[in-house]
């Protein structure tokens, strides 16, 4: 039994830090790595992939909209073209400084609101899959269980991960609670433990409305921007672990 752990990372800006990404890069398998649109910048870029490979932590491009004032999170009218350049310029940007320092980056994950917008659109999730399987047919995509862009990833042949959120609450129909809602954030780390063993463990998670909702896991998420989040992924490795899987 092998579960990939993951965090959002890399999202500091200029002057500006944020998160804490080298107490983080202990516990996690995975990263995802800001590539400039929505965070992050070529500094720490490159510092983060520097980080990830002292930890030996499999690395992912985490391509977002043209929004740092938004943080990436804000809805944009954007045509496929578009998203599919937005990625292959993003994904493009973090390979180069991964390859730079004699790595390999691994994967895929759309952010914020270029991630929600996809799960729900067909046109875009096949303008990024389009788009990985053009930089690299052997990168694998992150997404939401049940979306467009797992749709997409197996109609295209690309490699898909099925991603659960540690600290997000999800509706009736299986996708994040937005934001703005009550409901979107999860707190406390052994409640966030205990959602995510019945997620792996069982396929299902308790929705806002407190409906079960059937969930396939094969990645789980923490937002290295929460305030909990080094909290979270220490007990949430040792949970899994405890329960037998293997973090990888």
């Amino acid at each position: 039994m092998i579960i990939d752990l993951n965090s959002d990372l890399g999202e500091s800006f200029g002057a500006y830090n944020l998160g804490m990404d080298s107490e983080i890069l202990k516990f996690v398998s995975s990263v995802n790595i800001a590539c400039g649109f929505h965070a992050g910048d070529p500094m720490v870029m490159d510092k983060t992939v520097e980080m990830a490979l002292e930890n030996n932590v499999k690395m992912g491009a985490h391509p977002g909209m043209p929004d740092l004032m938004g943080f990436g999170r804000r809805n944009m009218n954007i045509s496929g073209d578009e998203a599919r350049n937005y990625v292959i310029y993003q994904v493009g940007a973090l390979k180069a400084f991964v390859e730079a320092r004699g790595g390999k980056l691994a994967h895929v994950k759309p952010h914020g609101a270029l991630y929600n917008m996809a799960a729900k659109d067909k046109i875009l999730s096949e303008a990024i899959v389009k788009a990985v399987k053009s930089i690299d047919p052997n990168l694998v995509l992150f997404g939401l269980p049940g979306s467009e862009t797992a749709k997409a990833a197996v109609e295209i042949g690309l490699e898909f991960k099925n991603e659960v959120f540690a600290d997000r609450g999800y509706t009736d129909e299986g996708v994040l609670v937005p934001r703005s809602q009550p409901g979107a954030f999860v707190k406390g780390a052994e409640y966030c433990a205990d959602r995510i063993a019945r997620m792996v463990q069982q396929g299902e998670v308790e929705s806002v409305s407190g409906k079960i909702v059937k969930i396939k896991a094969d990645t789980v998420c923490v937002h290295g921007d929460n305030d909990e989040a080094l909290s979270f992924v220490k007990t949430l490795r040792q949970r899994l672990e405890s329960l037998g899987f293997e973090i990888g």
